[in-house]
């Protein structure tokens, strides 16, 4: 899939030193502003799951709620936000893991997913897999069977898919 996209590379920016010192940040916004980009973006997450029934599509604070809501009506499914701790009123379940400059907590409400639903977990950058993996954890407490990941880029370098080796991750562009 990544031969069909690698046209996107030119959409994202790097951006040195963000959000830390030695960090190369993968800036998505020029993708999101160009709507050949978005558009395709939306279309083949949406594509690589379509027949996987899936009930609700995570998007992940905050570039992931971008993404993800748009790939869930694609898919005729419903969105599910998955935020930093403190920032969703009411009862969530809460995960905390590691980033590649440091850690972080997760937060998405108790009641956001059943036991029946088939989810897909949508975020615009896999990097050290944490965030993806604390991701999963939260959908798993709620009893959901997660069908897969999808991301807009990889960052390969950083291994974190090798956090996710059970279950189908489709990335639209890698970064070795």
């Amino acid at each position: 899939m990544e031969d069909d996209f690698a046209w996107l590379k030119d959409l994202i920016r790097d951006v040195p030193d963000f959000p830390s010192p030695g960090v190369t940040f993968k800036d998505i916004t020029p993708l999101l502003a160009d709507r050949r980009g978005l558009w395709g973006t939306i279309e083949a997450l949406a594509e690589a799951f379509e027949d996987r029934g899936i009930d609700k599509v995570i998007g992940v604070e905050a570039r992931g709620f971008i993404i993800a809501a748009p790939v869930a009506l694609r898919l005729g499914a419903g969105f599910v936000p998955v935020r930093k701790v403190g920032k969703l009123p009411g009862q969530a379940h809460s995960e905390t893991y590691d980033l590649e400059y440091g850690t972080d907590t997760l937060e998405m409400h108790v009641d956001a997913l059943e036991a029946a639903d088939t989810v897909l977990i949508v975020d615009d950058v896999l990097a050290t897999g944490g965030t993806a993996a604390a991701t999963r954890r939260l959908a798993d407490r709620c009893g959901a069977q997660v069908a897969g990941f999808g991301f807009v880029v990889e960052l390969a370098f950083l291994s974190g898919r090798a956090k996710l080796t059970d279950i189908d991750t489709v990335s639209l562009i890698t970064y070795d």
